[in-house]
């Protein structure tokens, strides 16, 4: 429902609202995308925590030597980074079916011309 209000904009506002709409629907794919590339980092970021001496950002309480990590811990760490790209992937299908509700309420709205478009010349 958010998506079809987000793409109906408000009365007498124009085709000006939309674009502005479109412009901040690519900005939050950009993030999320951002987002997802973070958190698929996470393991090498505390793989290379643990091999310069640090606890793995919490997994290794006093440095890989002494690490007494239960059996669980990893494949816990695991289900969470995936449960999270899972969400986020979501996100960024959610978002991209606005960016193309909203662009084509631009287009039919005439407010994209020719040579705007993709493969207008």
């Amino acid at each position: 429902m958010g998506v079809i209000r987000l793409a109906r904009g408000a009365a007498g506002e124009g085709n000006g609202g939309n674009l502005g709409r479109v412009i901040a629907v690519r900005v939050v794919v950009g993030l999320i995308v951002a987002a997802m590339v973070g958190v698929a980092l996470v393991p090498m970021l505390v793989l290379l925590d643990l091999a310069g001496g640090g606890d793995g950002w919490g997994l290794c309480d006093r440095g890989i030597a002494s690490c007494r990590a239960a059996y669980f811990e990893g494949p816990e760490l695991l289900a969470v980074l995936v449960v999270v790209l899972f969400l986020l992937l979501m996100l960024l299908r959610l978002a991209l079916y606005a960016r193309r509700v909203l662009e084509g309420r631009r287009q039919q709205n005439g407010s994209v011309g020719g040579g705007e478009r993709l493969g207008g010349g």
